[in-house]
């Protein structure tokens, strides 16, 4: 199963200067780790949430939106394409992410056949 694992982190937790100076290792092992176990496909950091650009189409409109569609206490600030065995390695794998413990990992199975 496919998986698309939204990194979210809640902003209200301030990190500390230890905390940064840490987490940037720990996700580069959990990615390491994840591509060795061949359940990670792609990832990558997301631009700031004030650059989001919302595109529709109403009738015959096209309306261009700026911001989140939405507001979020905990906007996406990354995501990983996994492919694992299931639900469960899936959450395995998500709860090994670092920001886990600083926001909440959004898991969103890819829609299959």
């Amino acid at each position: 199963m496919r998986f698309l694992m939204l990194i979210c982190r809640d902003e209200s937790i301030a990190f500390s200067s230890e905390d940064r100076g840490k987490i940037g290792p720990q996700v580069q092992a959990w990615v390491t780790e994840m591509q060795q176990r061949g359940v990670r496909l792609q990832g990558d950091v997301l631009a700031n949430v004030e650059e989001t650009t919302n595109v529709r189409v109403r009738g015959s409109e096209t309306e261009v939106g700026n911001g989140p569609r939405a507001p979020m206490s905990a906007p996406a600030s990354g995501f990983n394409l996994i492919e694992c065995a299931d639900l469960d390695e899936a959450i395995e794998v998500s709860a090994k992410h670092p920001i886990a413990r600083y926001g909440v990992i959004e898991l969103r199975p890819i829609a299959e056949g």
